[in-house]
């Protein structure tokens, strides 16, 4: 029913992980090079997307969006259907993505010099965003234990100065694909609790579980615990609509949501008519494609990851959730700058460098899975051959 093995040619058409690939890391889409960077996916979105997005061009003219009764209508219904969570809509604010959602978070609720904690390694734009915004970065690092990354909360509290105001997690982690369980974020809650901290949940990968796994929203988790937390969720990674940059920021404490929406009215936000619609269409209509997607990514995984084990010093953390792989070279005894040179120039791939994400990342490399089969085919075969001396 769906075509996830169609090759697109997305080379020009203005899509920064094939037409930026060169500027940033040196590998040439002209020249047989795989963007397995940034995170979006190289597949078309539902067709209920696309036929909202012509019919809306066929309308042919394009206002201020209003009335978004439906919009809030649909996240709801999803949110209900796929996760078992009800969502008032009155709850839910619209952002520009929630890289700008993030940062809108930041500036509703703390103050410049506060410092904001991030288990680390994790989604780089975090920390930049913190910076840019005049806070501090309070890194956690995250411990491995059984192949998969866990919270020290234990270690966290000890490091507290009094200055910390917010924690932001990523629930399902990117890098590392981890499906946080329910006592896990229970105990963070309580966590924030205990040391008078809010919580921003970025799930935007929440949609993106893998058959086997359950992901649990935190609200859900911990029930009590509505006065303290922000959840930020989209479509954009679920559907494949990051250009839209529309996503939403659902807040259930009335006295929190002011803040934040006073905050948006004084930086003049409002929503992406076209990021709207195809929002609507896909949390309508996009059941079906999220389930044959989920399998398909699954059966991507399980690929690259018997390819990356067969690679001596080689290690991919197993994948619950996400289409990101989080591949280890510390075993080849490599620099990183050895490692990373021959995923680039040897194989041609171009992948996330692992200490953008903070620390604890230094020796990994992140590979975006999100592509037609052959393709990541094509990426294990050529890191089988960069990797196969110890030159």
């Amino acid at each position: 029913m769906y075509d996830f093995d169609e090759l697109i040619d997305r080379r020009g058409t203005h899509c920064a992980k094939w037409d930026m690939m060169e500027t940033i890391y040196g590998v040439s889409p002209e020249d047989d090079g795989l963007p397995m960077w940034v995170a979006d996916m190289d597949f078309r979105p539902p067709r209920a997307v696309t036929e909202a997005l012509r019919a809306a061009v066929e309308h042919g003219v394009f206002g201020y969006f209003g009335d978004d009764r439906a919009y809030k209508a649909a996240i709801a219904g999803w949110m209900a259907r796929r996760h078992g969570w009800e969502v008032d809509p009155a709850a839910i604010s619209t952002s520009e993505g929630l890289v700008a959602g993030t940062a809108m978070c930041l500036q509703a609720f703390t103050a410049p010099g506060d410092g904001i904690i991030l288990f680390t390694p994790v989604y780089h734009a975090f920390a930049r965003i913190i910076r840019a915004n005049g806070r501090e970065v309070v890194e956690s690092r995250l411990v491995q234990r059984d192949g998969r990354y866990e919270m020290d909360l234990g270690a966290l509290a000890a490091a507290l100065t009094g200055r910390e105001r917010m924690v932001i997690l990523c629930s399902p982690h990117n890098p590392g694909g981890r499906v946080w369980e329910p006592a896990e974020l229970a105990a963070l809650a309580d966590f924030c609790r205990a040391h008078d901290l809010l919580l921003v949940s970025d799930e935007i990968h929440h949609d993106l579980v893998l058959p086997g796994n359950r992901h649990m929203v935190m609200p859900l988790a911990a029930p009590d615990f509505a006065d303290r937390v922000i959840m930020l969720t989209a479509t954009s990674k679920t559907f494949n609509l990051a250009g839209m940059m529309t996503g939403n920021v659902i807040i259930a404490d009335a006295a929190l949501r002011g803040r934040f929406v006073a905050t948006q009215a004084a930086a003049g936000v409002s929503p992406n008519r076209f990021g709207v619609l195809t929002a609507t269409a896909a949390y309508e209509a996009g059941d079906a494609w999220v389930a044959a997607l989920t399998e398909y990514l699954a059966g991507n995984a399980a690929l690259f990851d018997e390819g990356v084990a067969a690679i001596p010093g080689l290690a991919s953390m197993k994948l619950q959730a996400t289409y990101l792989a989080w591949v280890d070279f510390a075993g080849t005894g490599m620099s990183g700058e050895e490692f990373t040179r021959r995923v680039e120039r040897d194989a041609r791939i171009a992948a996330s460098h692992g200490h953008t994400f903070g620390s604890g990342g230094e020796s990994f490399l992140r590979f975006n899975l999100a592509t037609p089969r052959a393709r990541v085919a094509e990426a294990v075969a050529r890191l089988r051959a960069a990797f196969a001396d110890p030159r």
